[in-house]
């Protein structure tokens, strides 16, 4: 089960997911690798094979099954239940992927429950440069 962990001051630490399709693997692992500060002060869950990749960078994190296994429908019943609080999926819009009905599924989730959502180096950039702002605001 995954549930927000809290920091020393007690304050919620919000949960991020993680997705990248396999020609985009090293594309997320130099993001992470690139605003690692950043990541550390969010509970990082990732598909199985993206996780993988990812702690390579040093990044701790919870793995969920691979994409095409479920892993992007449990991450869109985090999403769903309020358990995520954005998602990175760095996708491959010119491949065909067996599991594309799950992507869809994925996306509608979060348009559906209002959670931001990147799916490039850009608008990922944007959703954390967008959640640094907001944690700076609130404290």
């Amino acid at each position: 089960m995954i549930t927000k962990k809290r920091t020393k001051k007690n304050k919620e630490l919000k949960i991020l997911a993680l997705i990248a399709h396999d020609g985009k693997k090293a594309q997320m692992v130099a993001f992470v690798k690139d605003n690692l500060e950043f990541f550390k002060d969010y509970k990082i869950v990732a598909t199985r094979t993206t996780g993988e990749h990812i702690i390579q960078s040093g990044l701790s994190l919870k793995p969920v099954l691979s994409g095409p296994l479920g892993g992007d429908a449990q991450i869109a019943a985090l999403v769903a239940t309020k358990k995520c609080d954005g998602v990175i999926f760095l996708r491959d819009p010119l491949g065909m992927h067996p599991h594309d009905p799950d992507i869809s599924m994925l996306m509608r989730i979060c348009d559906v429950h209002n959670v931001p959502l990147a799916t490039n180096l850009a608008s990922a950039q944007l959703l954390i440069k967008g959640l640094n702002k907001l944690e700076r605001l609130a404290i």
